[in-house]
Order: structure tokens, then C-alpha cells, then sequence
């Protein structure tokens, strides 16, 4: 994929990350790069009143950048874009103010980022990948190519890819050249992901042929959409959210064997929408459990 000279300035040597996050933000741009704002734990700003739980049918599809029909940021990275005009928006200003960094959707500006959360994950990528941009992170590195893909989480321990319908954080400039997307990186978002962890079987069975009253769909499945919403609607300390829904779903569901896997997904991809990793969720799941002695 040719990539634009402008997209490919925004990742050349140039003075370091700014606390100015609104004048990064409007150099990255007008780089092509489309960019949104991040804040306290390094994730999209909520949703506005009428798009929360996505209420609002979202971007058509959440395939495309850009912000939806609200004048807010709503729909984390799909709110990112490259007009000067939104990004400096009243409408934005607010967020600014709160942001603690600056987000951009890889995908939109033709690029794939290859997290490395740990420095097992970034010795695995020397062995393994081709060298490329990189860019330091408080716990490993960005690894940045030329090129979209799909993204996915926990490709291998350690490693999550940030394309389409992702945000990364951005970070500074990085070193080195930017190099095509490998196909080793491909592959590994086409072998199928870890799946969510099974609640364990009932501690103790229901009494008799008395069918378990979790089993009836308007209280189980109301109780997992209300759960749901917690979580997207969290705007401070996501990661104590998570843990403390995860509890209450398994205090409430977790002694008998009505929680399915489909159902402890629904949780997962809630909490990844909100910045965390799938082992960030498994591990708030097997703590919640270990708490309750299931």
C-alpha cells in the first residue's frame, strides 16, 4: 500500500509529545492522521447521554472514522478525525482540557501498531518481526508499519494489534523507518483467538427439578445488559469498574451454571471497549472468582 507523504511526516523525527495535546493533535492531522482525545486511564472519553450502550445505532457500521451526528466525542475511536474544525470544536474544548494524551486511529492513517506490553512480548518481536518504526511505552514498545489490517487482542501473550476500529496512544515520533506490514503479523490475527474463560460448574445444584430462576431470560439477560452498561458508562478508573462488575455478575450468577461463555463475552468486549486488554479482563475475572471461592 503506497502510503501519503503526509501520513508518513506525522511518524518522522520531530521535537517530542507536548503538553499541549491540542496543538499534537492538530500537527498529527494535518499529517492525515485522524486523532481523538484520551483521558485518565489512557481511554476514549464516554459516550454523550443519547449514544450510550450505543443507543444510537453509532457510525454506520463503526467501520469509518469520524464523529457521529452528536456534536461530542462519542463512539471512542470512531470520534477520531483529521478536520481542524472538530478537533478544535467548543464541542471538544472541554475534553481537551481533561485529556491526559493524545489518541489516533491507526487504521484511518493506513498504519498497523503492534503493542508490546511487556519485554517478553518485544524480545518475541525482535526474533520474529521485521524492524520498523518504534516507539517507546511505559511497559515495552509500539511497533508501527505501513499498512491495515484487522485488529485483535492477545494475538500471543503480550502482544495486541491496533489497525481498523482501534485507537492507540500516541507517543512521539519513535525511530527508525517505517516498514511494510509483515505477513507474520497477518497471520497471527487470522488463527483464532483465546476465548473468554468458562465460569467453572455449580458449586452446589439447584434443589429437586426446580429450574435455576437465573435461567429466565428477563432476569439473567437484564442483569448482563445492565452490567454492560456499567462498564461503558465508567469515566474514571476503568480498571476498578471492571473488577467490581465482574464481581457482582459472578456474586449474583456464578454458583450455578447459568452464565455462558456468550454471556462472559459480552463483558469482555465491553471492558476492551474501554481500553482493556483481554488479559487485563481475564485477570479481573479469575480475581473476582478466587474473592468469592468459586
Amino acid at each position: 500500500m503506497t502510503q501519503p507523504a503526509t501520513v508518513r511526516r506525522a511518524f518522522d523525527p520531530q521535537p517530542p509529545l507536548t503538553p499541549d495535546h491540542l496543538r499534537t493533535a492538530l500537527s498529527l492531522a494535518a499529517s492525515g492522521v485522524p486523532v481523538l482525545p484520551l483521558r485518565r486511564g489512557k481511554v476514549p472519553f464516554g459516550n454523550c447521554p443519547s449514544c450510550v450502550g450505543n443507543a444510537c445505532g453509532g457510525r454506520p457500521n463503526m467501520k469509518t472514522p469520524g464523529p457521529c451526528h452528536c456534536p461530542g466525542i462519542c463512539h471512542a475511536w470512531a470520534a477520531a478525525t483529521t478536520d481542524p474544525d472538530i478537533i478544535a470544536s467548543p464541542a471538544w474544548a472541554a475534553a481537551w482540557r481533561r485529556a491526559v494524551c493524545v489518541g489516533y486511529h491507526p487504521g484511518g492513517a493506513g498504519l498497523t501498531v503492534v503493542d508490546l506490553d511487556d519485554a517478553d512480548a518485544v524480545t518475541w518481536a525482535r526474533k520474529n518481526l521485521p524492524g520498523t518504526r518504534t516507539v517507546a511505552t511505559t511497559r515495552g514498545e509500539h511497533w508501527i508499519y505501513r499498512g491495515t489490517m484487522a485488529s485483535r487482542n492477545a494475538v500471543r501473550p503480550g502482544v495486541d494489534i491496533k489497525s481498523a476500529m482501534a485507537y492507540a496512544r500516541y507517543l512521539g515520533p519513535g525511530t527508525g523507518p517505517l516498514a511494510d506490514l509483515p505477513d507474520a503479523i497477518r497471520a497471527r490475527a487470522a488463527t483464532k483467538p483465546p476465548t473468554a474463560p468458562a465460569v467453572a460448574p455449580a458449586a452446589v445444584a439447584p434443589a429437586g427439578n426446580e429450574a435455576c430462576p437465573h435461567r429466565t431470560p428477563a432476569y439473567l439477560e437484564r442483569g448482563i445488559a445492565m452490567a454492560v452498561d456499567r462498564i461503558y458508562e465508567a469515566r474514571a478508573q476503568v480498571h476498578a469498574t471492571v473488577y467490581g462488575v465482574f464481581l457482582a455478575v459472578l456474586s449474583r450468577h456464578g454458583r450455578c451454571d447459568c452464565l455462558t461463555d456468550a454471556h462472559v463475552a459480552q463483558l469482555f468486549a465491553a471492558a476492551q471497549s474501554k481500553g482493556e486488554t483481554a488479559r487485563h479482563c481475564a485477570d479481573a475475572w479469575t480475581n473476582a472468582r478466587t474473592r468469592l471461592g468459586l
